[in-house]
């Protein structure tokens, strides 16, 4: 799915860029680095084509989203907390 295509699928949800990654608990700039390849991943597409259907079936995806209590993944980059001897 190309990143415009996405975009398109946001607006039949009515969901915008932010609240998407909010939603589904990922970095915002992490969805904006595939405007630059022009491609969204093969999960991203398929999360955001289900949205689309169940929307288009009055289905409430969002509380259905927001009950899996889902967790943004942080790194953990930096040093090493042992120094080197």
């Amino acid at each position: 799915m190309t990143f415009i295509e996405f975009k398109k699928h946001l607006l039949d949800i009515e969901m915008t860029l932010p609240k998407f990654c909010d939603l589904i608990k990922v970095s915002d700039k992490n969805i904006q680095s595939y405007k630059k390849k022009g491609q969204v991943p093969n999960a991203i597409a398929a999360v955001v084509t289900c949205f689309v259907a169940l929307h288009k079936n009055n289905i409430d995806f969002k509380t259905l989203i927001k009950e899996l209590n889902l967790r943004k993944k942080t790194k953990k980059g930096g040093f090493s907390k042992n120094k080197i001897k």
